[in-house]
């Protein structure tokens, strides 16, 4: 297994729980927010234009630090909404 995959879920798992006390303050209307959250349009084409070039090898070094930014935002954001779905889970149990 790659070394590098090894240390992203670690660096995930870690930041998904420094994000737990997070979940204290969320309420139903700002977990609804959350787990509905996306990226406007302009974002999302740049994302997939990014995506793009790096599975085809032609990212400058400024196009990959942005991609980068881009994938830990995404990562950020994953995690909060998978709290956000939790939160609301166990809401309506």
């Amino acid at each position: 297994m790659d070394g590098r995959l090894i240390l992203r879920i670690d660096v995930l798992s870690y930041l998904d729980r420094l994000l737990d006390p997070l979940t204290e303050a969320l309420t139903p209307e700002s977990a609804c927010a959350l787990r509905d959250l996306r990226a406007d349009p302009e974002v999302e084409a740049r994302i997939e234009e990014l995506r793009q070039k790096a599975n085809e090898g032609t990212l400058t070094s400024v196009e990959d630090a942005e991609y980068k930014d881009f994938i830990e935002a995404v990562d950020l954001v994953s995690i909060m909404q998978a709290k956000a779905r939790r939160f609301l889970s166990r809401q309506a149990a």
